[in-house]
C-alpha cells in the first residue's frame, strides 16, 4: 500500500468513526462512575440524591455556591420531580465524576449568533455537549448552572420517585400506578396506608433504574416558578457558614504570600533572616509562577497575623518580566494601532456592510474604551492544603478551595506536589464571591507549593486585598469602534461594529493546559455580533491584540463591556436622525417578539414618555434605557439620573427600572436577588470601575482606590420578570451588561455629553 493511500484510508476510517459516536446519543448523566458515599442510614439513588431513613434527602449540587442561589435552585428541580418534602431537603457537594460536567458552558461558548439554528449550529453544539459529557469539566461559570442541569436534576428526582412508588408498591402489593406521593410520603388511597421516604429508601435503592421517566408538567410543579427563601441563607445570617477563609484545622498553620509587584514577575533573590527572627514563624519560601499567576514568596507562621508580619519584612530581589515598562496609556495605544491596521475576524455579517456605507446619505463614527477591571470578591484569594506524602491509605492530599472549577483545581493540586490527580482529595467550600475570578487555579497550585514545605501540616495560604489587586486576572481592556449610516430620510441602511482587545480563552486554555491559542474567540466579540436587532447591512470583528497582561472571565465576560459599546451608539444613531431611543430600538425588532416585549415591559414600567418622578433637592432628572441579550436572557433597563448640585460632575442614579425574560422562572425569588446584585456590580464598574497600569504595576491596591457602590448611591431596584414557559436560561450575569449604557444614554439626555469611555465621568 502506498503511503498516500494508507495515509487517507486512516483519515477515512478515523472520520468514520467521528461520524458514527457523533451519531450515537448522548451518555447519560444519571448515574456517575462511582456510587455515593453514604453516611447516617442514607442511600443512594442515582449520582444525584440519598435519602436516609430520616427523611432527610440530601441533593448533590455540583456547581460552587457563591452567592447566586444555586443550591437552592438547583435542589427545586430535583425536589419538584421527587414530590419531597421541601423542610426535609439539604445539599451536598458531589465527588468530582464526568455526570457534573458543565455541558452548556462550552456548547453555548461556540460562536453562533442566537438566531442561527441551521444545520452546522445544530451539528457544533451536539458534538460539543457529547465531547464536553466525556472530557469536560465541572465547573460554575457563565449563567449556565440552572440550564446546564434543568434536564439531570429532574430526571433524578423523577427516577428516585418511581423506585419509592415501586418499593411500596411490592411492599403492599398493589399496583405502582395506584400509589400517590406528596411531600415526602407514598399513599395508597383505597387501602388507606402510606410510607416515608425514609421507610422506604432501604427498598427502593435496591430496584433497577427506571428505563425512562414522565417528567412533569410546568402545571404540575409545587416548587419550580414559587418563591423559595435560600437554603443556606440561615446558615450565613448566624455565622455558622464555612467559606474557604473559615477553614480551620488541627495544627493549622498559616501562609502570607508576596508575589512580584510588576505582573508576570518573578523571584531572583531573597533576605528572609529579618523575617525569620520574628516570633510564631515557621519558614520562608520562594514560590514560582503557576498557572498564569506571578512568582513570590510566602512566609509560613503559626497565625495569620504573625504570617502576615514576616511576609512584609522579607527583603526581595525582583524580576519584573515582560510586562516592566507596561502602562494603561500604552494599552490604549496598541489598541488603537491594532484597529488603525484592520478590523480583524468577522463574528457577524449581514448584506454588503462596506457598499452600504458607501451609498449611505449620511453617517455617524464613534470611539470608545473600557480599561482593565478587577473582580475584587469580599473574600481574598485563599486556599488550605495538607500534604501526606507518606500517607498508605486515603489521599496523599487533602484540599479546601472556594473553587469554581474542583476538577481542575485538584489537577493543579496534583500537580504542584507531584501527585496523580486521583491522589488528591477536595472539599467545595461557600465561596464568598467569585465573579469568575475562581474559574483560574493559581491560588490553589500556589498553596499547594507551600504546604509542600510542611509536610503533614495543614497550610492555609491566603493573600491580602493589596495582593488580591495586583494580581488578578482582569478583564480585558477594549477599544471600538462603531459607524451607522442612513439614507436621505433618515432610515439606518449600514452598521459596522470593530474592535481590539486580548482573547481571555486563547490565554486561559495557555496558561491551564499549555495549548497555543489561535483561532477567534467568542468572548471578544460577544454582545456585539449576537444581538437581535436587524440591521439592514452589518459587520461586526473583533481584532485581538496580544499583551502581556493576564486577563480572565469578569462578571458577563464581553458582554459587560461590548453592550455599554453597542447600546451607547444605538442611542447614538436615534438621535443623529432625531427617533426617540425606544421607538428606534423597537423598529429594529420586528422579528424579535420576546425582545420587543422585554423593552417595552421596562419602558411602561419605568414611565417612559412622562417626566420623571422629581429628587428633594429639586436637580433635574433624565432617563436613559438598553436592551441586552446574554447568557440565553434577554434584559432591559431604565435608568433615572441626576447630578449632585453640591458636587455638578457627581453622577446619582436614583432608580433602575428592569425586565428580564430568562424562560421558566424557576425561583422568582432569587431572580430578583441576583437582578439587585448584577445591578449593584454593573454601577459599581460603571461608576468607579478602573484598573491601571505604571510600568506594568496596579495602582491601585484596596477599596479607597477601587471603590465598591456604596449604600448611599445604590439606586432604588425594580424587576420585572416576564412569565415564559420555555427552558431556564442564564441569570446571575445578564443583569449587569445593560447597566453602564442605560447610566451613560441618562447622561446624554440630562447634559448633552455623550461619555464613550468607561468608568463614566463628566467632563
Amino acid at each position: 500500500m502506498s503511503r498516500r493511500a494508507f495515509v487517507l484510508g486512516t483519515a477515512a476510517a478515523a472520520g468514520a468513526r467521528v461520524v458514527g459516536w457523533g451519531l450515537m446519543p448522548p451518555r447519560q448523566r444519571l448515574t456517575g462512575s462511582r456510587s455515593l458515599p453514604v453516611a447516617g442510614g442514607q442511600q443512594a439513588f442515582n449520582g444525584w440524591l440519598k435519602i436516609a431513613d430520616d427523611d432527610s434527602v440530601t441533593v448533590m449540587v455540583p456547581k460552587s455556591e457563591m452567592g447566586q442561589g444555586v443550591l437552592t435552585s438547583l435542589a427545586m428541580l430535583l425536589a419538584d420531580e421527587l414530590d419531597a418534602d421541601w423542610a426535609r431537603v439539604r445539599t451536598e457537594h458531589p465527588p468530582i465524576d464526568a455526570i457534573y460536567n458543565n455541558i452548556a458552558t462550552i456548547a453555548d461558548g461556540l460562536p453562533f449568533h442566537p438566531d442561527d439554528h441551521g444545520w452546522l449550529q445544530r451539528s457544533a453544539t451536539r458534538m460539543t455537549a457529547k465531547a464536553m459529557r466525556e472530557i469536560g469539566l465541572m465547573a460554575t461559570g457563565g449563567s449556565s448552572s440552572v440550564k446546564d442541569l434543568w434536564l439531570p436534576m429532574r430526571e433524578a428526582g423523577a427516577s428516585a420517585r418511581a423506585m419509592l412508588v415501586a418499593a411500596a408498591a411490592q411492599r403492599w402489593g398493589v399496583p405502582a400506578g395506584d400509589c400517590r406521593v406528596a411531600a415526602g410520603v407514598v399513599s395508597h388511597a383505597s387501602s388507606g396506608r402510606s410510607a416515608r421516604f425514609g421507610e422506604l429508601a432501604g427498598r427502593a435503592a435496591q430496584q433497577p433504574l427506571p428505563g425512562s421517566v414522565a417528567l412533569k408538567t410546568a402545571a404540575e410543579f409545587k416548587l419550580i416558578g414559587r418563591d423559595r427563601p435560600r437554603l443556606e441563607a440561615a446558615a450565613k445570617h448566624d455565622g455558622s457558614a464555612r467559606f474557604g477563609i473559615d477553614t480551620v484545622l488541627p495544627d493549622q498553620h498559616y501562609a502570607s504570600v508576596v508575589m512580584c509587584p510588576t505582573l508576570g514577575g518573578s523571584v531572583t533573590g531573597f533576605d528572609a533572616g529579618p523575617a525569620r527572627r520574628l516570633p510564631g514563624v515557621r519558614q520562608v519560601i520562594a514560590v514560582p509562577g503557576l498557572r498564569g499567576g506571578s512568582g513570590g514568596i510566602a512566609a509560613i507562621a503559626d497565625t495569620p497575623w504573625h504570617a502576615m508580619q514576616a511576609a512584609k519584612a522579607v527583603v526581595v530581589q525582583w524580576d519584573p518580566g515582560p510586562a516592566a515598562g507596561l502602562s494603561s496609556a500604552t494599552l490604549r495605544e496598541r489598541l488603537t494601532q491594532a484597529l488603525d491596521d484592520g478590523d480583524g475576524f468577522g463574528y457577524y455579517r449581514h448584506g454588503d456592510a462596506a457598499a452600504a456605507m458607501r451609498g449611505a446619505a449620511r453617517s455617524i463614527s464613534a470611539e470608545y474604551h473600557a480599561p482593565l477591571l478587577a473582580h475584587a470578591a469580599l473574600e481574598p484569594m485563599n486556599c488550605t492544603v495538607q500534604f501526606m506524602p507518606d500517607a498508605r491509605d486515603g489521599p496523599k492530599a487533602r484540599v479546601w478551595a472556594p473553587t469554581q472549577v474542583p476538577g481542575l483545581a485538584r489537577w493543579a493540586a496534583a500537580r504542584a506536589l507531584g501527585l496523580d490527580s486521583e491522589q488528591v482529595a477536595i472539599e467545595v467550600t461557600l465561596l464568598g464571591g467569585g465573579f469568575g475570578r475562581r474559574l483560574e487555579v493559581d491560588f490553589v497550585a500556589q498553596a499547594a507549593h507551600v504546604a509542600r514545605a510542611m509536610p503533614g501540616v495543614p497550610v492555609q495560604t491566603f493573600w491580602s486585598r493589596e495582593q488580591d489587586f495586583g494580581h488578578d486576572f482582569y478583564r480585558p481592556p477594549c477599544v471600538a469602534r462603531y459607524r451607522a449610516g442612513f439614507d436621505a430620510q433618515g432610515r439606518l441602511v449600514a452598521w459596522t461594529a470593530a474592535s481590539a482587545g486580548p482573547a481571555i480563552v486563547q490565554q486561559f486554555l495557555k496558561r491551564q493546559f499549555g495549548l497555543p491559542g489561535a483561532g477567534p474567540d467568542k468572548t471578544t466579540a460577544e454582545g456585539a455580533f449576537d444581538q437581535p436587532y436587524e440591521w439592514p447591512a452589518a459587520r461586526v470583528s473583533h481584532r485581538i491584540v496580544e499583551l502581556p497582561v493576564p486577563v480572565g472571565f469578569w462578571r458577563s465576560v464581553g458582554h459587560s463591556h461590548q453592550a455599554f459599546f453597542k447600546e451607547s451608539f444605538v442611542d447614538e444613531a436615534a438621535h443623529a436622525v432625531g427617533q426617540d431611543p425606544l421607538a428606534f430600538r423597537l423598529a429594529l425588532l420586528k422579528n424579535h417578539p420576546r425582545h420587543a416585549a422585554v423593552l417595552e415591559r421596562a419602558a411602561a414600567k419605568a414611565g417612559w414618555g412622562r417626566p420623571p418622578a422629581a429628587v428633594a433637592d429639586g436637580a433635574p432628572v433624565a432617563r436613559g434605557l438598553a436592551l441586552h441579550q446574554s447568557f440565553g436572557s434577554i434584559v432591559a433597563q431604565v435608568a433615572e439620573v441626576s447630578l449632585d448640585p453640591a458636587e455638578p460632575r457627581r453622577i446619582r442614579v436614583h432608580r433602575i427600572v428592569a425586565a428580564i425574560d430568562c424562560g421558566l422562572a424557576v425561583n422568582p425569588n432569587g431572580i430578583r436577588q441576583q437582578m439587585d446584585s448584577a445591578v449593584v456590580f454593573g454601577l459599581t464598574a460603571a461608576l468607579h470601575g478602573e484598573i491601571t497600569l505604571e510600568n506594568g504595576q496596579v495602582q491601585q491596591t484596596n477599596f479607597h482606590q477601587q471603590p465598591l457602590l456604596r449604600g448611599s448611591e445604590c439606586p432604588l431596584i425594580e424587576t420585572e420578570i416576564i412569565a415564559s414557559t420555555e427552558p431556564p436560561e442564564g441569570v446571575g450575569e445578564p443583569g449587569t451588561p445593560p447597566v453602564a449604557p442605560a447610566v451613560a444614554n441618562a447622561l446624554f439626555a440630562l447634559t448633552g455629553q455623550r461619555l464613550r469611555s468607561l468608568p463614566l465621568k463628566l467632563a
